[in-house]
């Protein structure tokens, strides 16, 4: 289960954005996880729960937004969205397809609380 190791890193990152900004309490970590990047958010948010005890995100919660994937057909230009791994444009049936979009996974927002002064 790669969540975990996902989950764990994840954390680290966040930990460590809240420590060097005087963070008491991280409140809410917000991801962008594109359709293909075969991760299970429910999986995902299960293990971040798991190892998120006793540090600054102990109280957290992690919100996913789903990005779908999409990309463009280098022979016709059109820009195509998929809903299935089948790279051929929809339009020329030309298989020269770049995806540009849906295999990310990255941090949109961390909400912390601040220290008290």
């Amino acid at each position: 289960m790669h969540e975990l190791s996902l989950a764990q890193s994840l954390l680290d990152m966040v930990v460590q954005v809240a420590r060097s900004n005087q963070a008491a309490r991280i409140a809410k970590i917000g991801i962008s996880m594109g359709a293909f990047t075969h991760v299970a958010p429910d999986s995902l948010i299960f293990c971040f729960d798991l190892v998120k005890e006793d540090t600054e995100a102990a109280q957290a919660v992690l919100e996913i937004k789903k990005v779908p994937v999409s990309g463009r057909c280098l022979d016709c230009k059109k820009e195509i969205s998929f809903s299935e791994p089948v790279f051929t444009c929809p339009y020329c049936s030309s298989d020269r397809v770049e995806v540009d979009k849906g295999q990310e996974l990255m941090v949109d927002y961390i909400e912390v609380d601040e220290a008290p002064s």
